[in-house]
């Protein structure tokens, strides 16, 4: 890894302008375009954490056990492995756009399910429609922002459905408050039908955008493709070439006809070093993005403050907001600074912040019931680690993984990084309340720091730097051309 990573440099410092400043004037098209895709990621974010809340008023009204309740919060994770790796398919034949559109499909018929069921078998088919819905939408959102923005702002288009992602959970905790004070019965249906209002818009809004132009060239459509890169790039030359870049790729067989999907891509990638290298890059950044334990803090957010010495529902509710603010807002460092400090550096400070903050937290709970003092500075530690995670590692495990992947395989690819993501996501929620019970709740922010301290060993040794490059240069820098 050190090797390549020295070449990888080298390469870097061979074209100076790599990183060149961006255009004076940049294209505003690309951003609504990549916006208005990614706003399918609210309900993403919204139908994981809506649980959150839910489960207290789930468990006075249907009698849902805790184990009930570790199984429904997480498998919509588990479920979403479906749509991950069947999104990679769609959207290589369908396009990029319509399989937007099919995953808001799914967001609607879900929630409904989930507010009609009368018990754990009928919320266990309402998370499953919408797992499928999660699985699509965290697959196609980054590659279609990626594909779809020049690369001055490809950084801040691509980190735009994390950002929809945590506005999801926010709104999901401001929905667990805001129907609280209705009857048990009536309270945590009304949370997920509330989910199920956007879908219908959303999908007739994608079908004003324009499709991915790197899918029209695999497809053999490159006027059309053309008109598209010259409606999102910042110059007539730039489209120009970006075209040619594209292609190129696809005349050498990166991303023609049936190439990126059945088994020459797969069988590619079991022979060459530099695309085995690219997919265990992928698979080791989601795998630490989810095993560091952020779901546990979305997803079961008023236990830990329970823990923390907190006591009545509305006051655990509404610190969980905060918990949801802290982490929509801080993602708004990311975009400010991933195209100009880059991807590297905000992730070496998220995966550090993340391991002193999950140590620090670890430390305070082995301290709870000291006092008040303790109490509010377990709560501050909390909130220090969601910031850390939703400044890096949150939204760049999405931007990288779609950057470095070559366009032959960045569909299916992207689903198998999605895969390792979701099951990561539902073994974190699924035994989180069986671990703190077992190793106590310090004990379990303990086992996470030491996963965050990893990820930042694995970012600092192994990850290079990707800002400034196109994504065809990408297929130079990692040696998968």
């Amino acid at each position: 890894m050190a090797a390549h990573q020295h070449d990888a440099e080298a390469l870097l410092l061979a074209k100076p302008d790599a990183a060149a400043p961006p255009p004076a004037k940049r294209n505003k098209y690309p951003f609504f375009c990549a916006v208005l895709a990614s706003m399918t990621s609210i309900l993403t974010g919204y139908n994981v954490a809506v649980m959150s809340g839910a489960q207290i008023f789930m468990a006075e009204d249907l009698g849902v056990s805790d184990a009930q309740i570790e199984v429904l919060s997480g498998v919509i994770n588990l479920y979403s492995l479906a749509g991950a790796l069947l999104a990679g398919w769609t959207s290589d034949r369908l396009g990029r756009r319509l399989t937007i559109v099919l995953a808001n499909v799914f967001f609607l018929a879900g929630p409904l399910c989930m507010a009609l069921a009368g018990g754990y078998n009928a919320l266990m088919v309402g998370r499953f429609i919408a797992g499928i819905a999660v699985g699509y939408d965290f697959v196609i959102a980054p590659i279609y922002a990626a594909e779809i923005s020049p690369a001055s702002s490809r950084g801040l288009l691509t980190s735009v459905p994390e950002i929809f992602n945590n506005t999801g959970v926010m709104l999901s905790y401001v929905s667990n408050l805001a129907f609280s004070g209705l009857p048990a019965h009536l309270s945590w249906r009304v949370m997920f039908a509330a989910g199920a209002v956007p879908p219908v818009f959303l999908a007739a809004g994608t079908l004003t955008m324009p499709e991915s132009p790197r899918w029209l060239a695999m497809k053999g459509r490159v006027a059309e493709a053309k008109a598209v890169l010259h409606k999102t790039s910042d110059t007539a030359a730039e489209a120009e070439r970006r075209l040619l870049e594209i292609e190129d790729v696809v005349n050498t067989g990166g991303g023609g006809k049936g190439s990126s999907h059945g088994g020459g891509a797969w069988r590619e990638a079991a022979a060459k070093p530099g695309v085995r290298r690219v997919l265990a890059m992928v698979l080791t950044l989601q795998f630490f993005q989810q095993a560091s334990g952020i779901d546990s803090v979305v997803l079961y957010g008023p236990r830990i403050l329970a823990a923390a010495g907190v006591t009545t529902n509305a006051s655990l509710l509404s610190l969980n907001v905060i918990f949801g603010v802290a982490k929509a807002g801080s993602i708004l460092i990311a975009m400010a600074l991933v195209d100009r400090a880059g991807r590297r550096p905000l992730l070496l400070v998220s995966t550090g912040g993340m391991a002193a903050s999950l140590v620090l937290v670890g430390t305070l709970f082995a301290a709870a019931g000291a006092g008040a003092a303790v109490s509010a500075a377990s709560v501050a530690a909390v909130v220090a680690y969601v910031v850390f995670f939703s400044m890096g590692l949150g939204p760049m495990a999405w931007v990288y993984s779609s950057e470095i992947l070559p366009l032959r395989l960045r569909g299916q690819g992207a689903g198998l990084g999605t895969a390792m993501n979701r099951t990561m996501c539902a073994v974190v929620i699924m035994t989180f309340i069986s671990l703190y019970k077992a190793v106590t709740m310090a004990g379990a922010f303990y086992i996470y720091a030491a996963v965050a301290a990893a990820a930042f060993v694995f970012v600092y040794t192994c990850l290079p730097e990707t800002r400034g490059r196109s994504l065809e240069d990408m297929e130079e820098l990692f040696h998968t051309k």
